[in-house]
């Protein structure tokens, strides 16, 4: 992976019902580059968010979805969804408070 930095790992959060349930239990959902491994995606959320320790990550890998547009076929573009779980004693993401 060529030169990327940490706030290029995470491109947005991901806002569903099933993530907001998620929150209460401190696990949150990024889409995150597709070439940043757990490592990357650990460092990118301590370092954008302050007083955050994060104690997991898992990561899935979204295959694009097959669309159409008239009688031209294409594919969406691929993506990758992290799931973080932080610590006990971290403090929350503040990004999320109003939600």
């Amino acid at each position: 992976m060529a030169n990327v930095q940490y706030y290029d790992v995470i491109f947005k959060p991901v806002i569903t019902e099933q993530s907001m349930n998620d929150m209460a239990d401190k696990v949150y959902t990024f889409y995150v580059h597709p070439e940043a491994n757990k490592v990357m995606i650990r460092e990118a959320v301590e370092k954008m968010f302050d007083g955050v320790k994060v104690a997991k990550v898992r990561t899935l890998n979204l295959g694009g979805k097959k669309k159409r547009r008239g009688y031209i076929y294409g594919m969406t573009a691929n993506k990758k969804k992290a799931i973080v779980q932080l610590t006990e004693d971290s403090k929350d993401i503040e990004l999320f408070e109003g939600l």
